[in-house]
C-alpha cells in the first residue's frame, strides 16, 4: 500500500511539473491578421499624395510600422500614376525572404514587366488578398486598400537608414517629378504642380514612351 501511495505521489508530481511548464513554453506567433489600413493625412507635392505618416523608399515604395518589428508595405502614388493601368501583380508568397532594395514585385501591363524593390528586408507573412483580384486598387487607393503585403522586419533601424529621409521627402518628391517632365515635357500638363490631382495613367497618352524603361528608371530596376 506504501509504495502505492509512493507511485500515485510522484505521479501527481509529474503531471504538475508538466502543466506547469507547458504554461511557461513560449508559444509560436501566428500570421498577423489582416488589419485596415492606417488612417493619413493630405500631403501633396507637385499633386501627388504624399503622407507624412509613411517611410519612403528611394525607388518609390513605402513602409508603415504596424508594430514592433512588423510592417505594411506598398508602392507610392507616383509609381502607381507611372504604372498606370496595371493588368496583373506579381507578389511574393508568405514566408519568402525579400531584401531590402532588391526586386520584389512585378508589374505587368499590356504584356511587359516592370519590377519594383522593397522598402525593407525581412520575411513576407501576409500579402493582400484583394490587389491580385484587383490590380486597379494600386492606382485608385496605393496607400490604403491598393497595400501590398506586410513584412516581419528583424532590423528595423537598418531599415530606417536606407530610406528616403523624413525632411528631405517633399524636395525628393519635387525631384522625381521634374525628372520625369524632363524625360517627358508634354507630361508637364498631365500634373498640376498648385496641389491638383496627377493623370490616372501618366503614359496613357504618350505612345512613343517606353514603359518599362521609363518606369524602371524610377523604380531603380533598369
Amino acid at each position: 500500500m506504501t509504495v502505492i501511495l509512493v507511485l500515485v505521489t510522484f505521479l501527481i508530481f509529474i503531471l504538475l511539473d508538466w502543466v506547469l511548464n507547458r504554461r511557461k513554453a513560449p508559444q509560436v506567433a501566428a500570421a498577423p491578421a489582416h488589419t485596415a489600413p492606417p488612417p493619413l493625412d493630405s500631403s501633396y507635392v507637385e499633386g501627388f499624395l504624399v503622407p507624412g505618416q509613411l517611410s519612403y523608399h528611394p525607388g518609390h515604395s513605402w513602409a508603415f510600422h504596424e508594430r514592433r518589428n512588423l510592417v505594411r508595405v506598398g508602392i507610392d502614388e507616383f509609381a502607381a500614376a507611372l504604372a498606370g493601368r496595371i493588368e496583373r501583380i506579381e507578389l511574393p508568397k508568405p514566408g519568402r525572404w525579400i531584401r531590402q532594395g532588391e526586386r520584389a514585385w512585378a508589374l505587368y501591363r499590356d504584356g511587359e514587366k516592370t519590377d519594383m524593390v522593397s522598402p525593407a528586408e525581412g520575411e513576407i507573412v501576409e500579402i493582400n488578398p484583394e490587389i491580385a483580384a484587383h490590380p486597379e486598387l494600386l492606382r485608385q487607393d496605393p496607400y490604403g486598400k491598393g497595400w501590398l503585403a506586410l513584412v516581419r522586419v528583424m532590423d528595423e533601424e537598418t531599415t530606417a537608414r536606407n530610406m528616403v529621409p523624413r525632411g528631405l521627402i517633399k524636395s525628393w518628391m519635387r525631384e522625381a517629378v521634374g525628372r520625369l517632365y524632363a524625360l517627358q515635357p508634354r507630361l508637364a500638363g498631365a500634373v498640376a504642380a498648385d496641389g491638383g490631382l496627377p493623370a490616372a495613367d501618366l503614359l496613357a497618352d504618350l505612345p512613343d514612351a517606353n514603359w518599362r524603361q521609363v518606369t524602371g528608371e524610377f523604380f531603380l530596376t533598369a
